[in-house]
C-alpha cells in the first residue's frame, strides 16, 4: 500500500484515508476521531496510543508528519498556523479552505512551540 494512505479495517467496514488530508486525531475514550481537511469526522475503534503505533506501522517515515501533542491530540504538523500558549489555543489551517481551533494545555503548546522554533534554526 502507498505510504500516502492509511487503512483501518474492522469486521464491518474499511476506511482508507489519504494522510495528506488528515488534519488531526482526537482521543475519545477507546476511540479516536479523525478530522479531515474537508471537516469530515471519522471514528475508529482504537485509543490514541494505538493510533500512534498504527501510523508508524503503516506509514513508516511518513508518520513524522504527525505529532502527539498533549493527551488528546495527534496533529498534522503541516497544518499548524498559530500556537498561542497564553490562550491555550492551537489553530490548524490550510490558509484557504478550513480553520480549526483546538484547546490544548499550556505545557503541550510550549513544548510544540519550542520544538518548532528549534527546527526552524
Amino acid at each position: 500500500m502507498s505510504k500516502n494512505f492509511i487503512l483501518f479495517n474492522s469486521r464491518d467496514e474499511m476506511l482508507r484515508l489519504d494522510v495528506r488530508n488528515i488534519v488531526y486525531f482526537e482521543a475519545d475514550g477507546n476511540y479516536t476521531s479523525i478530522v479531515l481537511a474537508n471537516k469530515l469526522r471519522c471514528s475508529v475503534g482504537m485509543n490514541l496510543g494505538q493510533m500512534q503505533k498504527t501510523l508508524v506501522d503503516q506509514l513508516g517515515e511518513n508518520a513524522r508528519m504527525f505529532l502527539r501533542i498533549g493527551k488528546r491530540h495527534i496533529i498534522n504538523i503541516g497544518f499548524i498556523l498559530l500556537v498561542n500558549t497564553l490562550k491555550q489555543k492551537l489553530v490548524l489551517s490550510d490558509s484557504k479552505h478550513f480553520y480549526l481551533q483546538l484547546e490544548v494545555s499550556k505545557d503541550a503548546l510550549k513544548r510544540l512551540k519550542d520544538l518548532m522554533a528549534g527546527a526552524a534554526s
